[in-house]
């Protein structure tokens, strides 16, 4: 079942591959900030240490809640 409800600072996981930034399907990142109404979201990838590798736009059909 789908969850339609992303909220800002949600763990999400991306359901594809996006290989132009060198994210691939499973990867997990937060929701930092709500995009085009919430019809898209900034989502920040970060290294075990807390430094982030990636901050990307994605649309809600690219990731799912965790």
């Amino acid at each position: 079942m789908e969850n339609n409800t992303i909220k800002l600072l949600d763990i999400v996981a991306l359901t594809v591959d996006i290989p132009k930034y060198n994210l691939w399907r499973g990867q997990v990142g937060t929701v930092v900030e709500l995009l085009a109404d919430g019809a898209a979201f900034e989502v920040e990838f970060s290294a075990r240490n807390g430094r982030t590798y990636e901050s990307v736009g994605l649309y809600r059909e690219q990731i799912m809640v965790l």
